[in-house]
């Protein structure tokens, strides 16, 4: 999990959270109004919302994560539902017999504490089972208002501030979690085409070694068979098949070598012009500050794998959303920068055997390579070879 996601989950969750502020805001402002107005307030109610409250606030939050993991969390939403209604019925019993602003300021608390419930309840599951549990909460505290407190206060104002409460709060949560949702989706996104990218160069690596040993071996499993054939008739002709044969192999093992070279020594203008559409396609965008010449030979090739690697960082790493490419020459050295806005999980440090890899091929050739945070936001990539000469047109070759 990347920063970004981190990022976005924490701030899921704890948008999430902070709703439990408003079940505890009813029976809070009825104890506080009732200790004002009445000088005092039992003690088993007292006790009823220290125990209860903080149980269902625990509940509470398991939903939360739960949801936020993408995990079902029906037994908490089940338990934490029955104790809010054990907590609704026994407050209506506690007050029956207390007149004024107990009993008044009851329903208000249930909105709350009901609002609250459905909030959590209707996350990870359907919109059908969502609406479900929606009508079931304000079926609920409707019987009670009517049934527990019939002729206290005036229950349809009651009404007029719960519904709206209830219509908003549980749906603006699936909102959130939508969101949430889909940020993952697109990461995930992100890292499969990145994925994919590296099977099809896989692939592709494959068809070539296919299509260049495939007649070799052909050939030489035809010219070992007749020189079986040849080896007693006519043991010299058997003797030149069997050499032909020897000298298929030695073919076959030198396009295999060259291959396997020209596959590690890729091209840096191609390089370039592909991690632009590939950053691009991933919606972030690219900029590429080039000169007009590209370094030459090994140092070209080392800076091409250099792109390679940071691209594929910043496409698995970081939540980035521009990144910039410049390529410098100046005297016998080139220096490559590759900055992303997105700082990302992965360092210098702990990035992986890519970076590790790198940093040994280019020490080894008399560069460097360097990755890390530039402390405002960004990540830097930065590579330096030395190059003594300038090869070929750089811009024109990334430009087509």
């Amino acid at each position: 999990m990347n920063a970004g996601i981190k990022r976005a989950r924490h701030i899921t969750f704890w948008t999430l959270a902070l709703e439990l502020v408003f079940a505890w805001l009813g029976p809070v402002i009825q104890i506080v109004v009732e200790i004002r107005t009445e000088g005092g307030v039992g003690w088993s109610r007292l006790v009823l919302v220290a125990v209860g409250l903080p149980v269902f606030s625990w509940l509470f939050l398991r939903v939360v994560r739960a949801a936020v993991d993408g995990r079902p969390a029906v037994r908490e939403v089940v338990v934490s539902g029955a104790l809010a209604l054990t907590m609704m019925v026994l407050g209506a019993v506690l007050v029956a017999d207390v007149p004024g602003v107990a009993s008044a300021m009851l329903p208000f608390s249930w909105s709350t504490l009901t609002t609250t419930w459905t909030a959590v309840a209707v996350l990870g599951v359907s919109a059908r089972t969502a609406v479900a549990l929606t009508a079931g909460a304000a079926g609920v505290y409707v019987a009670l208002d009517f049934l527990l407190l019939p002729g206290v206060g005036d229950q349809r104002t009651d009404l007029f501030f719960y519904l709206p409460m209830l219509a908003l709060l549980p749906y603006s949560n699936r909102l959130w979690l939508w969101i949430y949702r889909m940020i993952i989706q697109v990461d995930e996104g992100r890292k499969a085409q990145a994925e994919l990218a590296v099977t099809e160069e896989r692939l592709r690596f494959a068809r070539d070694l296919h299509d260049l040993v495939g007649h070799s071996l052909s050939a030489i499993a035809v010219k070992s068979e007749l020189a079986v054939k040849l080896a007693r008739a006519a043991p010299d002709q058997a003797t030149e098949e069997m050499t032909a044969v020897r000298g298929l192999a030695k073919d076959a093992l030198k396009e295999i070598r060259e291959a396997v070279r020209g596959y590690r020594a890729i091209d840096l203008s191609a390089e370039l012009g592909s991690v632009r559409a590939v950053l691009e396609a991933a919606n972030i965008r690219c900029t590429l500050d080039l000169p007009e010449r590209t370094p030459p030979g090994e140092a070209a090739t080392l800076l091409a794998w250099v792109v390679r690697e940071g691209a594929t960082n910043t496409l698995r790493h970081s939540a980035a959303t521009r990144s910039r490419v410049t390529l410098r020459l100046t005297g016998g050295t080139a220096v490559l920068e590759m900055v992303n806005d997105g700082v990302g999980e992965q360092s210098a440090a702990d990035g992986g055997t890519g970076l590790i890899g790198l940093s040994e091929r280019l020490a080894a050739a008399g560069g460097s390579l360097t990755a890390r945070p530039t402390g405002s936001g960004e990540f830097v990539l930065r590579a330096v070879v030395p190059a003594t000469d300038r090869a070929h047109v750089l811009t024109e070759a990334v430009a087509r």
